[in-house]
């Protein structure tokens, strides 16, 4: 199965809730009816002003949500949008991972 969330669903994430921020990500939740572990970037021309740059931001974004879900660390059954921070700029997957993890780790303690 698919780790990209549709293009038509990014609204409903959007309005899900408030976002969470994290040193290179801002993310936001949502439970979508028949998502599992979906996953949708944006990255912002504002931020990024070249094309590479933007590219190489939603790669890492991508690269380390699948990675994360496929060894079981990403919440089940939500959908999720991550918006790239100037701070990603540079970094290298692993680090996109802990800071996705640590994103997760606060989404799943405020759902408590």
């Amino acid at each position: 199965m698919s780790t990209r969330l549709p293009g038509a669903e990014y609204r409903k994430v959007f309005d899900g809730g408030r976002p969470l921020h994290g040193r290179l990500l801002v993310a936001w939740k949502s439970a979508i009816g028949n998502a599992d572990r979906q996953a949708g970037v944006v990255v912002s021309k504002k931020t990024f002003h070249d094309a590479v740059d933007r590219n190489r931001a939603k790669r890492l974004m991508r690269e380390s949500y699948r990675l994360l879900a496929g060894s079981g660390e990403a919440p089940e059954s939500l959908s999720w949008v991550f918006a790239a921070k100037k701070g990603i700029a540079g970094k290298k997957c692993p680090e996109v991972m802990e800071d996705m993890k640590c994103i997760f780790s606060r989404a799943l303690a405020r759902k408590r």
